[in-house]
C-alpha cells in the first residue's frame, strides 16, 4: 500500500473509530430544532389513522405568531404549562355525538421543556371543548 493509500484510510476510519467509542461531540443532544422561546408544530389529521388529510402550523409565543389565533393559544398553553392536555374543558359547550375523528398533535419546546402530544377525538367540537384555540387552525 502507497503511503498515500495509508493516509487516506487513516483518515476515513479514525471518525468511525471515534464515532463508535462515543467520542465524538454529542450532534445527535442538539434539539431538532433551535428556534427561541416557546414554540410548537401543531397538526390536526381529519379522519382514521390512514388519513391524508392533515393540517399544521407552526406556533411561535415569544411574541405570538404563526396561528390564526396565537395569542389566545399562546395564552391557554402558558396557563397549562405548554401542555395542550391540561387546557381546562370549556364549559358550556354542547357538541353533537357524531363519529367524525380527528386526531390533535404537538411537539414542540415550552419553558425549555420537550413536549411531544398526540391525542385522538371524536369530532372537532369535542378538541376544541377540550384544548382551545390550540388545535383551532381555521383562520
Amino acid at each position: 500500500m502507497t503511503k498515500t493509500l495509508r493516509a487516506i484510510r487513516a483518515c476515513l476510519l479514525l471518525p468511525l473509530a471515534l464515532l463508535l467509542a462515543g467520542a465524538a461531540p454529542a450532534a445527535h443532544a442538539a434539539p431538532r430544532h433551535a428556534l427561541p422561546g416557546d414554540w410548537l408544530r401543531l397538526a390536526v389529521t381529519r379522519g382514521d389513522a390512514r388519513s391524508s388529510d392533515i393540517r399544521g402550523v407552526l406556533l411561535l409565543c415569544d411574541p405570538p405568531q404563526g396561528h390564526a389565533h396565537a395569542a389566545r393559544a399562546c395564552r391557554q398553553l402558558r396557563a397549562a404549562g405548554g401542555d395542550p392536555g391540561r387546557i381546562p374543558r370549556r364549559s358550556g359547550v354542547m357538541c353533537p355525538m357524531l363519529y367524525a375523528p380527528v386526531t390533535a398533535s404537538a411537539y414542540g419546546v415550552w419553558d425549555g421543556r420537550r413536549v411531544d402530544y398526540t391525542h385522538a377525538f371524536s369530532n372537532s367540537c369535542v378538541m376544541g371543548a377540550e384544548t382551545g384555540a390550540v388545535f383551532d387552525l381555521s383562520s
